[in-house]
């Protein structure tokens, strides 16, 4: 079968990495965004369970050009439903649009819907669908009128890890704060400090890489309801991610964070315990001009203010300014952090060493990395 692991822009190739890391060879970026695979169902919920980056998981039903509602009718019922969904399955439409002829994503969800009902009034025999059985909701993505319809074996997207009930100010998203720890120098041996936590994401995702965590051990997927899915095979691969973070579980790590806001910490306390994480992870509560990281080295990670997010350019300027200052005083330690604001390198009082584009949300970021002082020096000795 063909699966699309959805991801934010600039995520693919962390995401296509994970996927062949996973066994899955044929793992490749795509234009438009995500990744196409071929697999079997057992390592699509293998995806599912241990894609750090991802979105959803989708399975590819078909794809073909449309631009009237006819084509899109004919093409959609042509498609073999009866092979996924049963008489009893729900099957929820969604639709977005782009670039295309057809623009009206109500009016494609409807014409899909019946066209979906039309195909399975003639395999199943019946009239009317109760969809009272497991969920195969059904992606319907229109982009330069190629239509790509799939069914999305995630259910809730895989951001939702479970463990974040509760959102503080500008939250950062679980996959997109998994993919800045691994986008950053630090590795599980080293420590690794966050002096803005804020709900304690970026901390609770490094853990789990550290911890070997598979990020969505401890939730559900609707693909685990399907009939054509495997269930003693996907019942061992969770029983094998289980086992390999019980295995893990008590390995030394050095992760730690701090923010001056203290209800920002009590909620990264409640999410580092729903994760499992309780005396993990350090947190305190300190202003940034006072922080000064424990160690020779590591890497700072965070992602501060910038402006466009908490409407306060001033504040984030300032906050960017003792940034640089705090890798100053921290002789041994690279920084790294996500912003939109364009001015950071410049209120930080140097070049980043290394820069990623990523979309936070919506907005266009730059992912920077600030090497150590004596690292850099010793970059341009051997030049």
């Amino acid at each position: 079968m063909q699966w699309i692991a959805n991801t934010a822009f600039g995520l693919e190739g962390q995401t296509a990495r994970d996927l062949k890391w996973l066994g899955v060879e044929s793992a490749a970026p795509q234009p438009a965004g995500g990744v196409l695979f071929e697999g079997t169902p057992a390592q699509a919920f293998n995806a599912n369970l241990w894609l750090r980056c991802a979105d959803r998981v989708m399975l590819l039903v078909g794809r073909f050009e449309a631009r009237s509602f006819e084509e899109l009718f004919e093409s959609v019922r042509a498609l073999p439903w009866e092979d996924y969904i049963p008489a009893d399955g729900a099957f929820p439409i969604r639709a977005h649009c782009a670039r295309s002829t057809l623009m009206s994503p109500s009016d494609c969800q409807s014409i899909v819907k019946k066209a979906i009902v039309e195909r399975l009034k003639r395999t199943c025999h019946i009239d009317w669908f109760e969809e009272t059985g497991a969920v195969y909701a059904v992606d319907v993505s229109i982009h330069a009128d190629v239509v790509t319809i799939c069914l999305d074996s995630s259910g809730p997207a895989l951001n939702k890890r479970g463990y974040r009930t509760w959102n503080g100010e500008a939250p950062l998203r679980e996959t997109m704060a998994a993919a800045l720890v691994m986008a950053s120098p630090w590795r599980p041996a080293q420590p690794l400090y966050d002096p803005c936590c804020g709900t304690g994401t970026l901390l609770i995702e490094a853990a789990f890489i550290a911890l070997s965590r598979a990020p969505g051990l401890k939730r559900a997927f609707d693909c685990e309801k399907w009939g054509f899915m495997p269930q003693a095979e996907m019942k061992r691969l969770r029983a094998e991610a289980e086992e390999k973070f019980n295995a893990g579980r008590e390995r030394p790590i050095q992760i730690a964070g701090s923010d001056i806001d203290g209800g920002a910490l009590e909620l990264a306390r409640r999410h580092i315990a729903q994760a499992g994480l309780s005396g993990r992870i350090t947190l305190e509560k300190r202003d940034l001009r006072d922080v000064t990281p424990r160690g020779e080295s590591g890497v700072i990670l965070c992602n501060p203010p910038y402006g466009e997010r908490l409407g306060d350019k001033r504040a984030a300027a300032a906050v960017e300014r003792q940034l640089g200052l705090l890798q100053e005083r921290s002789s041994g330690w690279s920084l790294c952090a996500i912003s939109g604001d364009l001015a950071f390198e410049r209120n930080f009082g140097r070049r980043a060493d290394k820069k990623r584009r990523f979309y936070n949300g919506r907005l266009e970021c730059e992912f920077m990395t600030f090497l150590p002082p004596d690292s850099r020096a010793q970059k341009r000795t051997r030049r």
